[in-house]
């Protein structure tokens, strides 16, 4: 939600011309269902939205998401693919292993306390042109996201 006083998004950041950072998700969702290109990095953007808005999230969910993107910064968008097809087997019905946090688990917890503020980036902050969050290439949109993550990771693993 954007204050009127301040015209700031709750996670601090300033509304963009397409408005609040819920408005800027929502619009990536949407695009990336028609480029998979762009879909690539669905888990990445999921993850760090929900963390920087974690009113908007399950609480049970963040510490899980805060390893994902420290395994993106770590390993790369690949590992995080090949990790969440691994997820997605083993969560098949017939299977019903349940969620592997082995790949997790040399990730550091999320730190308690209150939601953190003033990301050093956000989804507010992205630049869309022509309507369109991949204008110059997925590989450009690709680090941006990662500059999103990373700005995520930084600002949780320092709060108190």
């Amino acid at each position: 939600m954007i204050s009127a006083m301040t015209d700031r998004c709750d996670c601090g950041a300033p509304a963009g011309p397409l408005g609040r950072c819920a408005d800027y998700y929502h619009a990536i969702l949407a695009e990336e269902q028609g480029d998979p290109d762009m879909y690539r990095w669905h888990n990445p953007v999921v993850c760090a939205y929900l963390l920087q808005h974690p009113a908007e999230g399950h609480e049970k969910h963040l510490d899980v998401q805060f390893r994902w993107l420290q395994l993106l910064l770590d390993q790369g968008i690949d590992a995080v693919i090949r990790v969440a097809a691994h997820q997605v087997a083993r969560n098949r019905h017939a299977s019903r292993q349940g969620y592997d946090m082995t790949p997790f688990e040399r990730y550091a917890p999320l730190p308690p306390g209150r939601a953190a503020t003033d990301f050093g980036a956000s989804f507010s902050a992205l630049p869309v042109v022509g309507g369109s969050f991949v204008f110059d290439g997925p590989e450009a949109y690709g680090r941006r996201i990662e500059a999103v993550a990373a700005a995520t990771v930084e600002r949780l693993s320092g709060r108190t």
